[in-house]
């Protein structure tokens, strides 16, 4: 009597799994052809697309085409061709070119370029890469149906390689939404649309490989990177996820690798591009401070337990953080309580900060936590020094040869402050030059006691006995400071 009973339910218990699967499946089919009334709820609902048409025709109409023509001057490569002459400047043809052109004139002609963008109002303002229009005389915007619109420059922003345009003219045109970068995820899907190559309205696919790339392109680096296809014409396209909005926008590629893309975060671009669209340029906060990373060997020269923040390298006089008090080697902790660990971070921070607000500092100093209160500046990009190091002659401990810093020398060459002294030479095969050692390295401290002259220097290296340390805290260009470890 108990067997029919429990076949009967076996086969209602079958029943109903098969109709679940077959139900979720037409769901899912629904979703991945496009039958549905949304392309997905969340980006995150779909694993395997089975397809993007729904995708494609929901987004394309709002990504544009961007032709540009420059003026170059020099006579591009061809007249260049032309007008060099086989013979020297003895020639029978430099009579010939000097009459009609002159000897040292400078020709023009014009170069196109192609990039992509996408609209985000109806009213046609359009977001792009600064690169692909930067320095145009003529800018074009083409759509998917094939109708070409004059575009103006509203504003741009070289440090994240960001620029909006105004198509000229009072036509609704469709739009594409904003969503979340900070939502995405490794491995999620996201799609590529744009002109790679001039081949407009290009489709491909991929999953978002990292975030957070910093490739060297900029101060604000925070890259996505992707597998989806991109190629030179991309630049400026959206980047989608599964619910058809705007994650990112495609960027750079990587020449000698294939399948490897970069899309700025959308997140970090809607302030900008709000900036941009209301005052025509972006505006970021400034401490006056040169930073650098904090390594494990100077976290704990200093004596700095977790081995979290950024350095000080350097301080301009009479900006923010000089008027509050910071000095070069403080270690900065924390801005109004954010825990700073990088001096990436610390730049997009400060970047984010309104000028003319107040920000709490926390440093570290010579083993104690300060606090400071900075009013933020305006960030002027054209305030950049290139540091040059003289070389000179003698004195020689270590292996090194050393030289006073002379008030005239820093002036001259930007070197901020005067104490320390120059590595004019490193003695191959010694103990320093095995350490890393540079001709050019300027040494502040040994062992933590200042160095203001070579006087200086040679007492302190004389007090160091046979087979002690030697920590040697110095500054070399184009890295900031560095603690170099030594064993006299």
């Amino acid at each position: 009597m108990g067997t029919p009973k429990l076949v009967r339910n076996n086969i209602v218990l079958k029943t109903v799994i098969v109709f679940l699967i077959l139900s979720g499946g037409w769901f899912f089919a629904d979703v991945f052809n496009g039958s549905s009334q949304v392309l997905a709820k969340s980006a995150d609902e779909i694993m395997v697309p089975a397809s993007f048409s729904r995708l494609a025709e929901t987004v394309s109409p709002a990504v544009v085409n961007i032709r540009t023509v420059k003026t170059i001057k020099g006579g591009g490569p061809v007249f260049r061709h032309f007008q060099r002459d086989p013979w020297g400047r003895q020639g029978p043809f430099n009579d010939f070119f000097e009459k009609f052109f002159g000897e040292n004139k400078q020709h023009e002609y014009k170069q196109p370029s192609l990039g992509s963008g996408f609209i985000i109002d109806r009213e046609g303002y359009v977001v792009t890469n600064n690169h692909v229009i930067e320095d145009a005389d003529q800018i074009k915007v083409k759509l998917g149906d094939d109708e070409q619109f004059d575009a103006v420059v509203v504003g741009r922003d070289p440090n994240t390689d960001l620029a909006l345009l105004k198509i000229q003219s009072k036509k609704r045109f469709p739009v594409v939404e904003f969503g979340n970068s900070d939502e995405l995820k490794v491995g999620q899907w996201v799609v590529a649309i744009g002109s790679p190559f001039g081949l407009e309205r290009t489709m491909t696919a991929g999953i978002v490989s990292a975030k957070g790339r910093v490739i060297g392109s900029g101060p604000y680096d925070d890259f996505i990177q992707t597998d989806a296809s991109i190629n030179p014409g991309n630049s400026g396209g959206p980047l989608i996820d599964m619910a058809g909005k705007v994650v990112g926008i495609n960027t750079a590629i990587i020449a000698s690798g294939q399948g490897i893309g970069f899309a700025i975060p959308v997140n970090m671009a809607k302030d900008i591009i709000a900036q941009l669209k209301s005052q025509g340029e972006v505006t970021r906060g400034w401490l006056g401070v040169a930073i650098q990373d904090l390594t494990g060997q100077m976290a704990e020269y200093y004596g700095l337990k977790d081995r979290k923040g950024v350095l000080v390298a350097d301080v301009f006089k009479g900006d923010p953080a000089d008027a509050a008090g910071i000095q070069p080697k403080d270690i900065i902790l924390e801005i109004d309580d954010h825990k700073v660990e990088s001096s990436h971070e610390l730049t997009a921070l400060v970047a984010g900060l309104k000028v003319g607000d107040s920000a709490k500092i926390e440093i570290f100093r010579k083993g104690r936590k300060k606090t400071f209160t900075v009013k933020i500046g305006k960030r002027d990009d054209k305030r950049l020094a290139s540091i040059q190091v003289p070389r000179q002659q003698p004195e020689e401990q270590l292996g090194l040869r050393v030289t006073d810093i002379t008030p005239e020398m820093a002036q001259r060459f930007n070197l901020g402050q005067t104490g320390g002294v120059i590595v004019t030479g490193v003695e191959s095969g010694s103990k320093a030059a095995a350490a890393g050692v540079q001709v050019g390295d300027i040494i502040k401290e040994i062992n933590h006691q200042s160095i203001e002259s070579a006087g200086d220097y040679a007492a302190i290296v004389r007090k160091i006995k046979n087979g002690e340390a030697a920590n040697l805290f110095i500054w070399r260009k184009n890295a900031g400071f560095l603690v170099v470890n030594l064993t006299k």
